[in-house]
């Protein structure tokens, strides 16, 4: 296993991927650099080959350039190839969000915390100094008391044909490809 080694590089000798796949909303950016300023720059961003081409961290670099960083900690990724670089980028933004949170016990993590004037809104939930509590977002559905679709229902959608029910029958199937009259056309 390689040893990591961090180095402080300027933000303009970073390459940011043309293909990265993750995607930094503004205000993802401004959570990343509300974070940075609070706590400092503590995960290094990877960066892989004599380019300087980042593998990870893209959000952090934007968030650095936003608070006027000159350098920022990177990590040398070069023991990838480029296949392993490509796939390493995916896994490790994937991985990040495949967890789940424990209300309970972050609520106890809060109780006597004291975020100051830090306020975060995650999506998943929120919290700000004035607020004890971790607030979930609630999405309470209210499902119909019957359903709009029934299994059979063709529904024609331009050149394409959407059919509720199970793609194992081959009746289904057959109805579906076969030309079974679109009970419904969407537009």
């Amino acid at each position: 296993m390689e040893k990591l080694k961090i180095e402080y590089l300027p933000v303009d000798d970073l390459e940011p991927y043309e293909n990265n796949t993750r995607r930094h909303e503004d205000y993802d950016v401004e959570q990343i650099a509300t974070s940075i300023k609070k706590y400092g720059f503590d995960d290094p961003i990877g960066i892989w080959s004599d380019h300087n081409v980042i593998v990870e961290g893209h959000g952090r670099l934007e968030a650095a350039k936003r608070l006027g960083m000159a350098e920022v900690p990177v990590i040398r990724l070069d023991h990838l190839t480029d296949q392993e670089r490509r796939e390493y980028a995916i896994m490790h933004n994937k991985t990040a969000e495949l967890s789940n949170w424990d209300f309970e016990a972050l609520d106890m993590e809060l109780e006597d915390l004291d975020f100051g004037d830090f306020e975060v809104d995650f999506g998943d939930f929120s919290f700000d100094n004035n607020e004890a509590n971790v607030q979930e977002d609630e999405f309470d559905e209210e499902l119909p008391e019957e359903p709009k679709t029934k299994p059979g229902d063709i529904y024609q959608l331009g050149r394409h044909r959407l059919m509720c029910g199970n793609s194992l029958d081959i009746n289904n199937v057959k109805n579906l490809m076969g030309g079974g009259e679109s009970r419904h056309v969407l537009n």
